[in-house]
């Protein structure tokens, strides 16, 4: 029988592993330390709420199998420890967050006392507030998918985008949910890459598109202005054959002018299939469709390849923009970003702004286009209008 354990560590450095177990087992935590792959992954559970990993070991590199955790969808909070540079550390941190775990911090060894019990306590408050899902999320199958878009359980939630020179709203991002009749409200880790896999993704995008450009007219209306409507979309869907004229027709049918939409497509998705993807955003460019690279910083492009891509626009993803007042190599890309895409002839959005000083730092950079909390979360078509309504009031008020 699997052992169940709450905090799992594996670290080939018996001196450390057993500093992390008196550490917990003083503060009244069950912790069991493995130093081989096959003995953490015996004592892995669905009840492990926490892990220590060693990213250097003889055996199994920490990247491997932190890999290994993302594939099996692991909800555990993960800290990662290491001996290296700091930035790798960082830059191993970024990386597995975007393959779904959930990394709450890391130690450069030698590591001290105090920063261990900072750790169990950042824990702690993470796993209180709901920020560390320790719910294994529910197997999504083709039937579930397929059910939920023929009974239009498939909603959007719109976020505005401001325009830091004015301060007007000059677009609004879709982003579709899942109300699930029983779950509740899903958000797009849950269900999107399971669609993917499925062979539906371009049914729900299309329902997206939709819906979407249903709205625009009416958002512009309430904002008295003209708006973008941006939407997220994978660079496999751009291959449908049909692709193009099926969105022109979409686009005359609710009067909306191509140069309203914007498709955002993630870094990672373009570079990966970037020459089989040129020739589609380039007929999407001729009439006049944007495009917009999205999750900027996570997919290790060129400058080259950058140059390549007709984008309209560049985001800066919001796990830089939420560390670049404290964290110096996130300022830095943030700054290089700004600069490059103005090389290029590209807007520059920023998302997940949160604070006055992060919107600060953003408008002295010359950062061009900003949406997150800050103003807006995400919200049903309904509340938007109310949200553009008062905006606009306030904006008149201003300049009354």
């Amino acid at each position: 029988m699997t052992r169940v354990e709450r905090i799992l560590v594996i670290d080939d450095d018996y001196d450390s592993g057993q500093f992390v177990i008196n550490t917990a087992e003083a503060k009244g935590i069950k912790c069991v330390a493995t130093a081989t792959a096959s003995d953490f992954l015996e004592h892995l559970s669905a009840d492990t709420t926490l892990i220590f990993l060693d990213l250097v070991m003889p055996e199994i590199d920490g990247i491997k199998l932190l890999r290994m955790l993302g594939q099996a969808r692991c909800s555990a909070g993960i800290v990662l420890m290491s001996g290296v540079d700091k930035r790798v550390m960082e830059t191993a941190k970024e990386w597995a967050e975007t393959i779904g775990l959930s990394i709450i911090g890391h130690l450069q060894k030698p590591f001290r006392l105090t920063e261990l019990e900072t750790i169990f306590e950042t824990s702690r408050v993470l796993r209180a507030s709901g920020v560390v899902d320790q719910t294994p999320r529910a197997v999504i199958e083709a039937a579930d998918i397929q059910g939920a878009i023929e009974r239009d359980e498939f909603v959007l939630h719109y976020q505005p985008k401001i325009g830091l020179a004015t301060g007007s709203i000059v677009g609004i991002e879709a982003l579709v949910r899942w109300q699930h009749p029983e779950r509740g409200l899903l958000f797009p880790d849950d269900f999107i890459r399971r669609a993917a896999e499925l062979g539906l993704i371009n049914q729900l995008g299309w329902i997206v598109v939709n819906r979407g450009l249903s709205n625009l007219r009416g958002f512009a209306l309430a904002a008295d202005t003209s708006l973008t409507l941006s939407f997220n979309t994978s660079a496999f869907s751009l291959h449908d054959s049909s692709f193009r004229d099926r969105l022109l027709s979409l686009l005359q049918k609710y009067g909306i002018a191509p140069h309203n939409l914007i498709f955002e497509i993630t870094e990672s998705g373009l570079i990966r299939q970037l020459s089989s993807t040129l020739d589609d955003l380039t007929k999407l460019r001729v009439k006049q469709v944007q495009l917009s690279i999205d999750n900027f910083g996570t997919g290790h492009s060129t400058m080259q390849q950058l140059q390549d891509i007709p984008a309209t626009e560049l985001k800066i993803d919001k796990s830089f923009v939420r560390n670049m007042n404290t964290n110096e190599h996130d300022c830095t890309l943030v700054r290089r970003t700004i600069e490059i895409g103005h090389h290029l002839g590209m807007k520059i959005v920023a998302e997940g702004v949160e604070t006055a000083e992060q919107l600060a730092f953003l408008r002295s950079n010359g950062c061009d286009i900003v949406q997150g909390y800050f103003f807006s979360r995400p919200l049903p078509a309904e509340e938007l209008l109310k949200w553009l309504k008062d905006h606009r009031s306030t904006r008149l008020r201003k300049t009354s």
